[in-house]
């Protein structure tokens, strides 16, 4: 008998047996089943079937920039001085807030569609058919011109928001369940990236545009260009595979495996990622589930852990529209006049900038969010974003002070401070931009399970656009009558949210979408959330013991 195995005659064959096997002892987040898969088949994001999963993502993307575009256009319209000539509609005000909400009223009403059109259709189908309708509201939007109609224009927004409420919704959701489970992260993260990159182009249209300056095609080229995005999905999107998930629920489980297998399992259909994700479609997915029923939302409500997913869904989508961004996004103009910073040429620049700025740290954003995590990203951006406010407050009160002065030294303080509330409102928006901007499509879609997704995307949506209507009716008479006081609000509500978002979001990295359902199903999904794992590992990479290692409930960094 060896000196070894006598050392361990008392302790027992069993425990002898273990301690060979192990050969590597990791502390992860997540869930070892993950874990495990990341082990034995690390992910490869440059190989040929993961490159051709990117552009099908990237048509899914669109979605996003559809959405984008609208947001930047009409902080450049309300620029533009033929627009409002040709409305009668000032830069602020309540009849401003009529016309900018009408997009948002109709990504109201077609709440009750949402889900129904995604699940019943699956999401290719709900992607094509929220396009067509997005275009034949550029059209009526358009065509204004000839009517000299502001009823037909508002129309167009109507259809334009009913559209973008079921593409809005239908984006990340098709999105975050095409990614590979270990880049689903980034990818998702990336979705959000493309809002600020149509806001980009919807500005640049506008600048150019200005080379017409007086006359209506100035306004008219950038409300055309609106049609592109949603065009490249109407044109593209039966060229791309359905979800998996979606197809599995539907019967169509060998289709299902082919998708994981070409796009997940590089063609291999023994791939560690495609058996992990087929063995949970067939723990977790519903066959009969409610998502079968267009009237059936059941299982929103049904559970402690699925009012709780709901809720989690609802507060950050909410919340990613009451940072102040909104503000900044669809007032700009008015926004800028506060400060001081006047003329439509100079505020169309400084537009295109301040959305070229969002496209890189948005993106540096979303590269970051499997390193850091969903949980410490969401608080810290909302406490930087309030250190934001107070500083943009306190240099617009003194701009605004000294700005009709007749003394000579203080008359020169208006200039420079202006410069100093312009430096801060980039500031807002880059730690907006990567701490915000990629969560809001990532979150809100993976806390929700499969059956809950649609509908619960749904209610993202309808929280979402409250918050945005609450922002276009209140923000636009508030910046007419309080001016910079307005700004306060913002600040003092930031840092309600970082505290609101400490005590309800649990971190929900390093799992399957799947997975998650061990953590909401958890007495305290937070806690449960932060907790660490030791994994023993052997030769073969199989994890062969875990233990739980204790944590706290912080920031989890």
């Amino acid at each position: 008998m060896s000196d070894l195995k006598k050392e361990h005659e008392s302790i027992g064959d069993d425990e002898f047996d273990k301690e060979q096997k192990v050969v590597a002892v990791k502390v992860v987040s997540g869930d070892e089943a993950f874990q495990q898969a990341m082990i034995k088949e690390p992910p490869r994001p440059w190989s040929i079937p993961s490159i051709k999963l990117y552009f099908v993502v990237v048509v899914g993307f669109c979605c996003s920039t559809t959405n984008g575009y609208d947001g930047s256009l009409f902080s450049t319209l309300l620029a533009n001085d033929a627009f409002k000539n040709f409305f009668h509609v000032d830069n602020a005000g309540s009849w401003t807030g009529i016309v900018t909400a009408m997009y948002q009223i109709g990504s109201v009403v077609v709440i009750p569609f949402i889900g129904p059109s995604i699940d019943t259709w699956g999401r290719r189908a709900a992607m094509f058919m929220s396009a067509f309708i997005i275009i034949l509201g550029v059209i009526i939007q358009g065509t204004c011109i000839k009517t000299e109609s502001i009823g037909q224009f508002m129309g167009g927004r109507f259809l334009l928001g009913f559209g973008v409420g079921i593409i809005g919704a239908a984006g990340p959701t098709y999105v975050v369940e095409m990614s590979h489970p270990a880049h689903r992260g980034v990818t998702t993260g990336l979705y959000n990236v493309f809002w600020p990159f149509g806001a980009l182009v919807a500005s640049c249209a506008a600048r150019g545009g200005l080379t017409y300056a007086g006359t209506n095609t100035s306004w008219m080229i950038p409300l055309w260009l609106q049609m592109f995005f949603p065009t490249i999905i109407f044109v593209f999107v039966w060229l791309l595979p359905e979800s998996p998930r979606w197809l599995y629920v539907h019967g169509r489980v060998e289709e299902a495996r082919a998708v994981l297998t070409r796009y997940h399992g590089q063609g291999n259909p023994d791939s560690e990622w495609v058996k992990l994700q087929m063995m949970e479609y067939e723990e977790h997915l519903e066959l009969d589930g409610s998502d079968k029923h267009w009237w059936d939302y059941r299982a929103l409500f049904r559970d402690r852990a699925s009012r709780n997913r709901l809720m989690v869904n609802c507060v950050v989508s909410l919340f990613g529209q009451w940072a102040g961004n909104g503000c900044v996004s669809y007032f700009l103009s008015k926004f800028l006049e506060t400060a001081n910073i006047k003329g439509e040429t100079l505020q169309t620049n400084l537009a295109v900038g301040m959305n070229s700025i969002q496209i890189a740290f948005a993106a540096l954003g979303a590269s970051q969010v499997d390193r850091f995590g969903r949980r410490p990203m969401l608080i810290v951006v909302n406490i930087v974003c309030c250190l934001c406010w107070i500083a943009i407050t306190v240099s617009s009160s003194i701009a605004d002070v000294h700005a009709d002065s007749t003394d000579e030294y203080l008359a020169t303080v208006p200039g420079s401070v202006s410069k100093a509330c312009l430096a801060w409102v980039y500031i807002f928006q880059i730690c907006y931009s990567v701490g915000w901007t990629p969560m809001q499509a990532l979150y809100p879609v993976e806390v929700l399970s499969f059956e809950m997704r649609a509908k619960g995307m749904a209610f993202s949506s309808l929280f979402t656009s409250v918050g945005l209507l609450a922002n276009q009716f209140g923000i636009s008479v508030a910046l007419d009558v309080i001016t910079w006081n307005t700004y306060t609000v913002f600040a003092i509500w930031c840092a309600v949210q970082s505290v609101i978002l400490y005590f309800i979001v649990p971190e929900t990295k390093n799992r399957t979408l799947e997975e998650l359902d061990e953590i909401f199903n958890a007495k305290n999904p937070v806690k449960a959330s932060l907790q660490k794992k030791k994994l023993e590992v052997d030769a073969n990479a199989n994890v062969v013991h875990v233990d739980t290692v204790e944590t706290n409930n912080g920031l989890n960094l």
